[in-house]
């Protein structure tokens, strides 16, 4: 059985309950700290693939594991930074904007970002390399935004019905991802097993300079420690 009957409808719950999450507060934030939102927002969905992007030419990753990289740098952020930048003692209220911006801008910047990789990719190896870049987006808003977009209403319209929901997604949220990552692992363990050494050190690098460039970048814009911690994050 395909694995997309499995990753799909996890993809669209997650969806819904991360609009069931989304609320003003986290866009009204903006205006409280812009520059922050601004750099953070700079970093994921800029620098972070760029930063990806030389990592996988400087270890001369093939094509296949060079477009993986970089789209792993492509996706937003999760929910679970929001836990992290508590348990660090960052700015919660900024993470959860940072993270609520990127799931939804990312879900456009991403196909078009990996359609200029696969091209420059294609130039660099001689492999021939396609993305359906509209496919993607219609993909993208049917299959993600939509449901995001339906767990915003259903929070609007049924609060208390929304809360109730919540609680069971909620629950299921982390399971879920587990589930995700075990059923990946599961297909491609012989991949992962014959290249762990060039994809363990690829996957360090772009996470070590990551936080080095967040680092700075929270420094430049001298920050507070908090705001620092949950950019970096």
């Amino acid at each position: 059985m395909s694995t997309i009957w499995i990753v799909m409808p996890i993809l669209i719950v997650l969806m819904f309950l991360l609009g069931i999450d989304v609320n003003k507060k986290a866009f009204t934030d903006i205006a409280h700290n812009p520059k922050a939102v601004l750099w953070g927002m700079i970093g994921q969905i800029i620098i972070l693939p760029v930063i990806a992007f030389l990592t996988a030419w400087l270890l001369k990753l093939p094509p296949v594991y060079f477009m993986g990289l970089v789209l792993v740098a492509c996706c937003p952020g999760g929910s679970s930074s929001n836990v992290f930048s508590m348990l660090a003692k960052g700015d919660v209220a900024l993470s959860v904007t940072l993270t609520a911006l990127s799931s939804i801008i990312t879900l456009f910047t991403l196909p078009l970002i990996m359609e200029s990789v696969a091209a420059v990719v294609s130039d660099m190896s001689g492999v021939s390399i396609e993305l359906p870049v509209g496919k993607l987006l219609v993909q993208n808003i049917v299959l993600l935004f939509a449901p995001l977009l339906a767990g915003s209403m259903f929070k609007h319209f049924c609060p208390t019905a929304s809360v109730k929901v919540r609680k069971v997604l909620g629950k299921m949220a982390f399971p879920a991802l587990m589930i995700l990552a075990a059923v990946f692992f599961l297909q491609y363990r012989k991949e992962i097993a014959e290249n762990f050494a060039s994809l363990g050190l690829s996957v360090a690098m772009l996470i070590l300079m990551a936080m080095a460039c967040s680092s700075c970048i929270s420094r430049i814009g001298r920050f507070s420690d908090a705001v620092r911690r949950t950019i970096v994050i």
